[in-house]
């Protein structure tokens, strides 16, 4: 079974100089093309797909990619440049370069970056920071990425297709956790739609199309203002909480820097709130080089590789923050944990479920005007809970289920609703599937590394 579909030569491919800008501040766009000339295109993507921006004919120039590009960047010259006007919105701008006299899906690429507010909280009282760590994680653009054996992983270029931009075959546009109400456990549907438009295998997991784009969309349509930034924003330009209510993570927000926790928890303890509408979120520390340019994560080699391995700056190791040597574990930001959630209705390992949570505290004030009743399924019909998601230790008092505190879950915190999961589950038998198309993103081995740093011990008892 392959574990990648994308075997197209692009004509036309290229990155921003940066991730987010604030009006006035120049992008510069890097880029290399096989076609004379090509045309790029940039719109806002909100409510509506509203275009910007556009040129025709830019000179095109061939460069090839460095060695290793996937760790230390393309370092392409810059084909095109532009001034982000004032008018512009807070939001996120999706780039499409087209060859000029070129057809078919080589012909088409998509780059994007993020606008910032330049006064905070003036505007919307929600800011949506991007998960454009874990799209850098999951982008194998230059021959790797942290699913293939990169400890290093650069900005510094194209985003492979399918993370900006995917194809819709009748509804469908290739997900990690099947909608249909018998699953697709085998991952057939999956299979046909990533061969038949060539998309790399790990667009399923990562990306703004996946899960941001539809939550933007459904909130500007509903009427809610938000201003977006992006994940190291929050390392290298923490005002960026100032004057918000909320921060939102969405989807799958996975690799977090220290200095991004200490922004957030900073923003929290001073009154503001963060909700986490994603799974797996926060489950690796990474490190940020070069000003942001490269994203550092040595995974399950870290306590082996990572150089800050038994030096004072251990606490920055990049393992699992639910590592003991780190010490620092993510629910005490997030107030759940990977480690206790899991895998659902993704493969023939895990839950197929309903989709849904089982509602257990029908009187909290976030389920007013709901009619919802205790037992009621949150989501069914929908499938809102799949692929990857987060838990707690719990036990269950007089039907409801209350944490233990076993796993540093913050005191105060209340189980809503709840749906099963999961995830240290290692023996072959229990995880076969014919062709398992997820084999290569956790195998056992994963899965024993997690177990014994949590643990100590990696056996399914």
């Amino acid at each position: 079974m392959p574990v990648d579909f994308n075997t197209l030569h692009l004509l036309v491919e290229g990155y921003p100089s940066k991730l987010s800008y604030l009006p006035g501040e120049e992008i510069a766009f890097h880029c290399s093309a096989q076609a004379r000339t090509f045309t790029a295109e940039i719109a806002r993507i909100g409510a509506v797909r509203e275009i910007v921006w556009r040129r025709e004919g830019i000179p095109g120039s061939f460069y090839p990619a460095p060695a290793q590009a996937y760790a230390t960047g393309c370092n392409w010259p810059v084909a095109f440049a532009l001034r982000v006007p004032d008018a512009w919105r807070s939001g996120f701008y999706e780039v499409t370069l087209t060859a000029d006299g070129a057809t078919g899906l080589e012909a088409v690429s998509h780059a994007c970056f993020v606008v910032r507010s330049p006064q905070p909280g003036s505007e919307a009282p929600i800011l949506l920071a991007l998960s454009t760590n874990t799209y850098n994680a999951y982008n194998k653009w230059g021959g790797a990425c942290l699913y293939t054996g990169a400890t290093h992983v650069s900005f510094a270029r194209p985003l492979e297709r399918g993370y900006v931009v995917k194809p819709v075959d009748a509804g469908y546009d290739g997900r990690a956790a099947s909608i249909e109400p018998a699953g697709d456990p085998e991952h057939r549907r999956l299979l046909v739609y990533l061969e038949k438009h060539k998309l790399p295998l790990w667009t399923v997991s990562a990306g703004w199309w996946n899960w941001e784009r539809r939550f933007v969309q459904w909130a500007e349509r509903n009427g809610y203002r938000i201003d977006l930034a992006v994940n190291s924003d929050l390392e290298f330009h923490a005002e960026v909480l100032a004057g918000y209510r909320l921060l939102l993570s969405v989807g799958h927000d996975e690799y977090w820097s220290w200095g991004m926790r200490d922004a957030v928890d900073d923003f929290v303890n001073r009154g503001g709130n963060v909700a986490f509408f994603s799974g797996n979120a926060v489950y690796w520390q990474v490190r940020f080089e070069d000003e942001g340019r490269t994203m550092v994560c040595y995974k399950a080699k870290a306590h082996e590789a990572d150089p800050v391995m038994g030096t004072a700056q251990q606490r920055l190791l990049t393992s699992i923050w639910s590592d003991p040597l780190i010490g620092r574990p993510e629910n005490l930001t997030t107030g759940l944990s990977f480690c206790r959630g899991g895998y659902v209705r993704m493969g023939q390992g895990v839950p197929r479920s309903s989709g849904a949570y089982t509602v257990y505290r029908p009187d909290h004030w976030v389920f007013t005007g709901t009619g919802l009743r205790y037992g009621d399924l949150l989501g069914a019909g929908s499938y809102i809970v799949g692929y990857e998601v987060d838990g707690c230790a719990l036990t269950l008092q007089n039907g409801l289920p209350v944490p233990t505190h076993e796993d540093s879950t913050p005191e105060g915190f209340t189980i809503l609703g709840a749906s099963p999961a999961r995830l240290l589950s290692i023996t072959p038998t229990q995880c076969e599937a014919p062709e398992p198309l997820w084999a290569s993103i956790e195998p056992p081995g994963d899965l024993e590394f997690t177990a014994l740093r949590l643990f100590g011990d990696p056996s399914p008892e």
